[in-house]
């Protein structure tokens, strides 16, 4: 891989050895599926889908990319796991998903390609997987248009984040497979706070994600220490 790439190729070969699950609801990724309704709620609350340009960056196998197009969007998803960017396209066709494309690149190179280009852009749950989130966020900002959204989710770092989002879900609980997280690459809402600012993004609304394991529920709440969403906006032209 080419060193200027902003991946890891351990997180993108961790992530490609579990591809063929990713549309498996009771896999690894099941916590992806549960939460994903969550967070396309809370997106199209913000900012309507329906009739919206929209950049899902590290799409992986297309589970928010294909729900985004179903509400109405016209989607592109990008990752550099091409296995799972396969497993998307596959389940893109199998499902018949209209307005969907996939392709293999980096935000960083897309954005120098097709600057301000969509009306919305989401990034959840990879900025604590690439070496260089504030790069990531820095793209993501270039890529979308004057006034439009950018959407980012990721995980504090913390002792609690440490013993709920790791400890908790990838040893005790079994949610997700050991190693998915590092706790050195989590990120504090401040560290994401000021790599927007420094893009020129204004943070809108910051959001918790909480998670019952006894029930299975999750919900949005004010408590950003564990999990957590920011909503920000490009400034109008």
């Amino acid at each position: 891989m080419n060193e200027s790439v902003n991946a890891d190729p351990a997180e993108l070969a961790k992530f490609s050895e579990l591809a063929h699950r990713w549309w498996d609801p009771d896999s690894e990724f099941r916590p992806l599926h549960q939460i994903n309704p969550l967070r396309l709620d809370w997106i199209d609350q913000l900012a309507p889908l329906d009739g919206r340009k929209v950049l899902d960056v590290g799409c992986g196998g297309g589970i928010l990319a294909d729900s985004m197009a179903r509400k109405g969007a016209e989607v592109t998803g990008i990752d550099l796991a091409s296995k799972a960017l396969r497993v998307a396209r596959l389940h893109a066709l199998e499902a018949q998903t209209p307005r969907i494309q996939y392709r293999e690149i980096s935000a960083e190179a897309l954005a120098q390609e097709a600057p301000a280009s969509f009306d919305i852009v989401t990034c959840m749950e990879m900025l604590e997987h690439v070496p260089d989130p504030h790069s990531v966020v820095a793209a993501c900002a270039q890529l979308v248009k004057p006034g439009g959204w950018v959407f980012f989710s990721t995980i504090n770092r913390n002792a609690k984040a440490f013993a709920l989002a790791i400890v908790g879900a990838e040893y005790v609980l079994r949610m997700l497979p050991r190693g998915t997280h590092e706790y050195a690459k989590l990120i504090r809402p401040s560290e994401l706070a000021a790599a927007c600012r420094a893009a020129d993004l204004d943070v809108v609304q910051t959001r918790g994600m909480q998670h019952n394991p006894l029930t299975g529920r999750y919900w949005l709440s004010s408590d950003t220490s564990v999990n957590y969403l920011f909503a920000t906006r490009r400034p109008a032209a």
